[in-house]
């Protein structure tokens, strides 16, 4: 399969293991754990959507592990909620 062709106002974004595509440039919100086994995966990928010009918020939780926002009494879990909440509120509709 071919790449698609360039288009104005379009970026270039791979995932692993496909070809390249174009895709519309658009907001992202990454978050990640401290404990989190894909932590690193997480920053990495929100680190390359911004080199690659795509508004994204990243989101660190130190001392937290993966799933740990489902804990709803923690005073943690409670502000990931919020700012996630937050970011969909700003998110333009599709």
């Amino acid at each position: 399969m071919a790449a698609l062709p360039r288009r104005p106002g379009r970026h270039t974004v791979r995932r692993p293991g496909t070809r390249h595509r174009s895709v519309r440039p658009a907001a992202g919100l990454c978050h990640h754990r401290g404990v989190d086994p894909v932590r690193d995966e997480a920053i990495e990928y929100g680190l390359r959507l911004l080199q690659a010009g795509v508004s994204v918020e990243l989101h660190h939780y130190p001392g937290t592990f993966h799933g740990s926002q489902t804990i709803l009494s923690a005073e943690v879990s409670q502000r990931q909620i919020a700012e996630l909440a937050a970011v969909l509120r700003r998110a333009p509709a599709a």
